[in-house]
C-alpha cells in the first residue's frame, strides 16, 4: 500500500482557507497512492474554541472529502472538528474512495490544554479494513497510552495524527517508535509544523516506522507531501517467525 503523508502549516480557525490549502496539495500528488493522511485538527488546528469551527458529519469538510477521495481514487484521512448532539468531537474520519465514512473520536483529551472541557471523549477502539490492511486510528495524546493502542485485533497498521508542539517532540519519536516494536505494526505519524495562534511551535517529524522499529522515513521538519510503501507480507513472514504477539497478556479495557 502506498500512503501519502502531509505535513504542512495550518490556517487558524479557518476551514475553507485549510480545504483549500489541502486541495492544492493533494491534486499536486503525481503518483498513485492509496491513502493521504492529513494532522489533527486540519481545518483549524488545535483550538479550544470548538463552536467557531465545528461541522456536523454532512458539513462541507466531509462532503469535500468524499469528492476529493473519489476523484483522486484513494482514501483520505485526518481529524477534525465535529459537532454531534450538543457535543464536540476531535473526530478522525476516515473517508473511502466509495465514499464511506469510518471514524473515531479521540479518547484521551488533552487536560493540558483543557481539551476535555470543551469536547466530548470517545470510548470505542476502531480498526478500518482497507485493501487488506487492518488500520487502527488514533489522535495525537493517545499516543502516550500504549493500553488503548494495543494489539489485540492483529492489525497491521497504527495511523497518528497530531498537533505536537516542539518542545516535546523527542517523546513523539520515541512514542511512535516503542507503539511499533510492541505492537509488532507498521506506525505511521502525521504532525503539522508552524506556529499557532497560541504561539506554539510545531516542527512536524511526520514519520513512518516498520514493526521492527526501522525507520521507513524519518521525521521530517519541512513542509511536504512524503509518499511510504508498506508491505503487508513482510509484516506477516516476520510476526510468524519471531511470534512476539502470541506471547501477549489478556486484558480488557474499560471505555466509560
Amino acid at each position: 500500500m502506498k500512503i501519502a503523508l502531509l505535513q504542512t502549516t495550518l490556517i487558524w480557525e479557518n476551514p475553507k482557507a485549510n480545504r483549500n490549502h489541502f486541495e492544492e496539495k493533494i491534486n499536486a500528488i503525481t503518483e498513485n497512492v492509496d491513502l493521504i493522511v492529513l494532522p489533527e485538527m486540519f481545518t483549524s488546528g488545535f483550538t479550544m474554541n470548538p463552536s467557531t469551527v465545528a461541522e456536523p458529519m454532512n458539513g462541507e469538510t466531509i462532503l469535500w472529502l468524499q469528492s476529493l477521495a473519489k476523484a483522486k481514487n484513494s482514501a483520505i484521512c485526518g481529524s477534525l472538528v465535529v459537532t454531534e448532539n450538543n457535543n464536540f468531537y476531535n473526530r478522525f474520519v476516515f473517508v473511502f474512495p466509495s465514499g464511506e465514512i469510518q471514524f473515531y473520536d479521540k479518547r484521551h483529551l488533552f487536560t493540558l490544554a483543557g481539551e476535555d472541557k470543551v469536547y466530548t471523549k470517545g470510548n470505542q477502539k476502531l480498526i478500518v479494513d482497507y485493501l487488506g490492511l487492518k488500520i487502527c486510528p488514533l489522535i495525537c495524546y493517545d499516543l502516550r497510552f500504549p493500553v488503548l493502542a494495543r494489539n489485540i485485533e492483529d492489525y497491521d497498521l497504527l495511523i497518528y495524527v497530531a498537533n505536537w508542539p516542539k518542545p516535546r517532540i523527542n517523546a513523539w519519536d520515541i512514542l511512535i517508535k516503542a507503539r511499533s516494536v510492541e505492537n509488532m505494526c507498521y506506525t505511521i505519524g502525521v504532525n503539522r509544523i508552524g506556529f499557532d495562534n497560541n504561539n506554539f511551535e510545531h516542527v512536524g517529524h511526520s514519520q513512518a516506522v516498520d514493526f521492527l522499529g526501522n525507520y521507513i522515513l524519518e521525521p521530517q521538519e519541512t513542509e511536504g507531501v512524503f509518499v511510504v510503501e508498506l508491505n503487508k507480507e513482510k509484516l506477516i513472514e516476520t510476526r510468524k517467525k519471531l511470534g512476539f504477539l502470541n506471547d501477549r497478556d489478556s486484558f480488557e479495557l474499560k471505555t466509560n
